[in-house]
């Protein structure tokens, strides 16, 4: 096994040096820096993470709070823990994944033994009871996901009120003036998904200004389910001619819905929703979307986590609240609605 004495003899420096030159704990010029990690890549070496955490007070382990919930779509979580999960490592962090459905006792247990050196949380509530363990932990924690009170966490997410006026004003231009619009299942609305309210509160408002009928419903997270609640919508309202969808499962079902019905689209129905790129490309969608970045968040949360761990200055620093503005990828599913408005099944 490689040791640090190896790096130290091959890099022609003392072991205290070459500790140095890893840990960042005392200024060393950049040559003798460079010797250091060109050993280090040419032996192979890997600190022990047991004697990196005596020496630095670090366990270079990030908790991950996220759970897998019945009433929203696996996959689109799978985005946001890919984008942490990645950008950890690319900074030299493992995860340690929690998704105890007693997340608060997790809370306690993994800061309070200090197993982690600072906490990213999924599946953010308006109301969250998870936030008053994190604000008291020593370590910093950072939020994919808006609550209503964001006093000492570090917050990132998509500016959802934006989202829901950007796909309502899109179709607006186009000279759509009868709308449906999908959101997630009522449940996660229930518990406190407040990016649901958020952009169809949005839309709705956007509609009132803009004298566009807005019908809104709250669709299964799975199928057959969400199939048939889409074939129902359009039904129910046969003179819409543009459908929002801020619901992945139902997105990923409407290509099937459309095909059985007969329909294309942008010809008999406009379609958006609210996704990311990577999701359109695993599920293969041809509609236009707001990118819902989760990736993007998931390295923006991790980035400002480290940044707080590593630097003392950056640690006292007021903690910030960003919302991403969103942006639409056509993918020319939207255009003029039909003359003909008939909806065949």
């Amino acid at each position: 096994m490689v040791t640090i004495g190896d790096v130290a003899k091959a890099a022609g420096v003392s072991r205290s040096t070459a500790s140095y030159a890893l840990s960042g704990k005392r200024a060393i010029s950049d040559e003798v820096r460079l010797r250091v990690e060109d050993a280090v890549k040419n032996l192979g070496y890997t600190p022990n993470a047991g004697a990196r955490a005596l020496a630095t007070s670090q366990t270079m382990v990030l908790a991950l709070l996220a759970q897998f919930l019945p009433d929203e779509f696996a996959p689109a979580m799978l985005q946001y823990i890919m984008g942490v999960s990645d950008t950890a490592r690319e900074l030299g962090y493992d995860i340690l994944l929690v998704t105890d459905e007693e997340q608060t006792k997790a809370i306690e247990r993994i800061t309070r033994s200090r197993m982690v050196d600072g906490v990213v949380m999924l599946n953010v509530a308006e109301t969250d009871e998870r936030l008053p363990l994190l604000r008291a932990a020593r370590q910093p924690a950072a939020l994919v996901g808006l609550p209503h009170d964001c006093t000492g966490v570090d917050v990132f997410d998509l500016d959802f009120e934006e989202a829901g006026r950007m796909m309502v004003e899109h179709l607006h231009r186009l000279g759509h003036r009868e709308l449906i619009l999908i959101s997630q299942p009522e449940h996660v609305l229930e518990r406190g998904g407040a990016y649901v309210w958020r952009l169809q509160d949005a839309a709705v408002e956007q509609a009132r200004v803009r004298g566009i009928v807005l019908h809104t419903a709250f669709g299964s997270a799975q199928q057959p389910e969400i199939g048939q609640e889409i074939n129902d919508l359009l039904d129910a309202h046969p003179a819409a001619t543009g459908l929002l969808i801020n619901n992945e499962a139902a997105v990923a079902a409407l290509p099937s819905v459309l095909h059985e019905r007969g329909l294309t689209s942008p010809e008999d129905l406009s379609v958006i929703g609210r996704y990311s790129a990577e999701f359109a490309r695993t599920f293969s969608l041809p509609f236009s979307f707001v990118e819902g970045a989760p990736d993007r968040l998931g390295r923006m949360a991790v980035r400002q986590l480290v940044k707080r761990i590593e630097s003392t200055s950056a640690a006292k620093e007021p903690h910030v609240v960003r919302l991403l503005s969103p942006e639409i990828a056509d993918r020319g599913s939207t255009g003029a609605p039909p003359a003909d408005r008939h909806r065949r099944r």
